[in-house]
């Protein structure tokens, strides 16, 4: 997943010392950052540095916007759109280190900075959007951008900055723009709420205490071993404590034999923002989809999807639904056939029940033993955190020549992290990689890159991004490293591909630099999950944590034959929430919900979705659309899954998945220079033709 500001828009730990002086006032943000490759300083930032430092840099934003305005001369590039793209400084810098330390390290105060900043940012950005006297200078400009000797990236950042302008509301009149400036306050806000209460209700409102070994049954040591600790650490030593994390929940579904308790947790995990109290989510997501529609109908589109998929590849709500129910019907199809297997291991054994949604993970593991041999408990051993870490670099490294060497001498915001230096072959600086792996009580849910600084350009000189992955990974139990299973595998390289996307990024301009169609930012995460499975990567990192062994051929041999294994399951649930957040997003301004999950009942429904499955995403912790960015735009994974299995059936196709000449094209077009032109473009730059969806097809057995 992609979070701000890694390539797109966008306490404190006091964690390691220094020798950083500290600033005249005391707040470390009024200065330049006097560390090793001016990384933030965490260990000096405190919240109560966060709200004068954006109000501040508000202020210096407001004075560059007005000096832009104010200028006697005729609107031209540089001082009108060149000076634009420029301001803002301090403000991007506050708001690179505060949201992205709320996300893994929240707590009160943080929390309470933000209720505080949101509704400024939100006023701050409508006035410079709605500015008439700016938007007629940029207008200018775009008009004359033809014929006044601009080059190919100038214009296209012109007309980027027009159509932004044109879409936030600047040609409304005033009284409409009065209306959207209350309507985005209050969507921003109940955004804040939605990820608030997703935070307190996977995080702090619910846990599984089991004080009956016999109920552990099943379940494979590491993961009993965690629940024990994590006991310990609420006090309930004697006791093993199951939470909603993913590290937790999955394999608790997957091997725990008591079919009561599997229950249990996993109604723990799909009911939350639905349990009618505090943290309920069901009123606030249902005004944000009625408040987003509104919003559509007075910037002239037809719903929120309309409004949003206008900027993307797919164009239209139409086309995004055409492409999803094509796919639907041959996943749900596959999945009923899974669903019979299942069924059919249960009859066998003398069970006298009907698959559930909480067996589908415990029973799809029985399936998998009997079909290929595997169970994935015999993966895990050869899945080293650390393993995986080299590994995915080697990758990088046989792809693109670059290294990663780690460091110890830049601050951090929490002590688990980890930093890499990134080089290239010629040992020449690219930027840095901040990994941090583990679940906490004050980070959010999921796995996401984003960035403390995005690279591009200033004074003509190159700016090094520093990108971050945040997860939440297996821990490390008593003498055992962190192992990880197969989907947190895979998930390292996803966001892996995100950061090298932002690290590559190339461009003289913040607006466009790296700045791409929402339905192509999983092309470059996606395309690198393709890496992790083929035999000549797992021979390099995948090896037994204790002995030190490659993993057998055998096993590469299951994990190649069981590649089609519950992929209806996968892109059924997956299908499901899409659909699902298209239709909250195709409501059209008046069309009132009543009863949140009765609208999802029926959308469901509609489409045919099994009992035994739940949409991945139900819509009160649907956090990606509603606290994530992602709204009418959930669709994008498997849209941009066209465009990586395309990509690297390319690799296949030559014969050498490291082929370098084809690396070298795919970071100069899909990477570094993403943001040249738009993206199906940039795709056939790499490409030479367009995308075909048979590798998809092919990879998911849906063929």
């Amino acid at each position: 997943m992609k979070k701000t500001s890694v390539l797109a828009i966008a306490l404190s730990a006091m964690v390691i010392s220094c020798t950083q002086p500290k600033t005249k006032d005391g707040n470390p943000f009024f200065s330049a950052y006097n560390t090793p490759y001016e990384v933030p300083p965490f260990d000096q930032i405190k919240a109560e540095h966060y709200l004068p430092a954006f109000k501040e840099g508000i202020a210096q934003k407001e004075k560059e916007v007005d000096a832009i305005v104010k200028n006697s001369e005729a609107p031209t590039f540089e001082n009108t759109i060149l000076a634009f793209d420029q301001s803002g400084e301090l403000l991007t810098k506050v708001s690179a280190v505060f949201f992205n330390v709320k996300e893994t390290d929240n707590n009160e105060a943080l929390q309470q900075v933000a209720r505080e900043v949101t509704p400024i940012l939100t006023k701050h950005r409508d006035n410079i959007s709605m500015n008439l006297d700016l938007f007629k200078r940029v207008k200018k400009v775009y008009e004359n951008r033809l014929n006044s000797g601009l080059d190919a990236a100038q214009i296209r950042l012109v007309e980027k900055y027009y159509q932004d302008f044109v879409r936030n509301g600047a040609e409304l009149s005033v009284e409409d723009q009065d209306k959207l400036k209350k309507l985005n306050e209050e969507i921003s806000m109940l955004s804040l709420k939605f990820g608030e209460n997703l935070l307190a209700e996977t995080n702090k409102s619910f846990k599984l205490v089991v004080d009956k070994k016999e109920d552990l049954a099943g379940l494979p040591e590491g993961n009993i071993a965690a629940a024990a600790e994590t006991a310990k650490a609420a006090g309930l030593e004697g006791k093993w404590v199951f939470t909603l994390q993913k590290p937790s929940l999955i394999p608790f579904l997957q091997y725990a034999k008591n079919r009561e308790l599997r229950e249990k947790i996993y109604r723990g995990y799909f009911m939350r923002g639905n349990n009618d109290n505090e943290f309920d989510n069901k009123e606030v997501l249902v005004k944000m989809s009625e408040l987003r529609a509104y919003r559509a109908k007075l910037l002239g589109f037809d719903s929120h999807a309309a409004y949003v998929i206008d900027e993307n590849m797919a164009k239209t709500p139409e086309k995004v639904y055409d492409f999803l129910n094509q796919l639907w019907t041959p996943a749900l199809e596959r999945a009923k056939g899974e669903m019979k297997e299942m069924q059919a291991i249960i009859n066998k054994e003398g069970g006298k029940f009907k698959l559930a949604s909480w067996d589908w993970w415990y029973y799809a593991e029985k399936l998998r033993k009997a079909k290929y041999d595997l169970d994935e408990s015999q993966l895990i051993p050869y899945f080293q955190l650390d393993n995986v870490r080299d590994g995915m670099f080697w990758v990088a490294n046989q792809l693109y020549g670059i290294t990663f060497e780690p460091i110890n001498n830049v601050p951090v915001y929490n002590p688990q992290v980890e930093v890499y230096e990134a080089k290239e072959a010629d040992g020449s600086h690219i930027g840095l990689l901040f990994l941090d792996y583990h679940p906490r009580d004050s980070k959010g849910p999921g796995a996401w890159c984003t960035s403390f600084r995005d690279a591009g350009m200033k004074n003509g000189k190159r700016v090094a991004a520093l990108a971050s992955i945040a997860c939440n990974f297996t821990k490390p139990t008593g003498d055992a490293p962190a192992l990880l299973n197969w989907d947190e595998v895979t998930t390292m390289f996803h966001e892996f591909g995100h950061a090298l996307h932002g690290l590559f990024t190339t461009g003289a301009y913040r607006r466009t630099a790296g700045v791409v169609p929402q339905d192509y930012v999983e092309l470059p995460s996606q395309v690198m999950e393709n890496w992790a499975g083929e035999p000549e990567v797992l021979r390099h990192f995948a090896r037994h944590y204790k002995t030190g062994e490659v993993i057998p051929e055998a096993l590469i041999e299951k994990i190649q034959k069981s590649g089609h294994f519950n992929q209806g399951f996968v892109t059924a649930e997956y299908l499901a929430a899409s659909l699902l957040d298209m239709d909250w997003h195709s409501l059209k301004a008046g069309e009132m919900v009543k009863d949140a999950m009765a609208f999802e009942k029926k959308a469901m429904d509609e489409i045919g979705l099994i009992d035994e499955i739940l949409p991945r995403y139900r819509s009160t912790y649907f956090g990606h659309i509603y606290d994530g960015g992602y709204s009418a735009g959930y669709y994008v994974y498997i849209w941009a899954a066209v465009l990586d299995a395309d990509a690297f059936d390319a690799f296949k196709q030559s014969g050498d998945i490291f082929n370098k000449e084809l690396a070298a094209k795919f970071r100069k077009h899909c990477l570094a220079e993403s943001g040249d032109d738009e993206g199906m473009v940039q795709y056939r730059k790499f490409r030479g033709q367009d995308p075909s969806v048979t590798p998809l097809l092919s990879r998911r057995g849906l063929n």
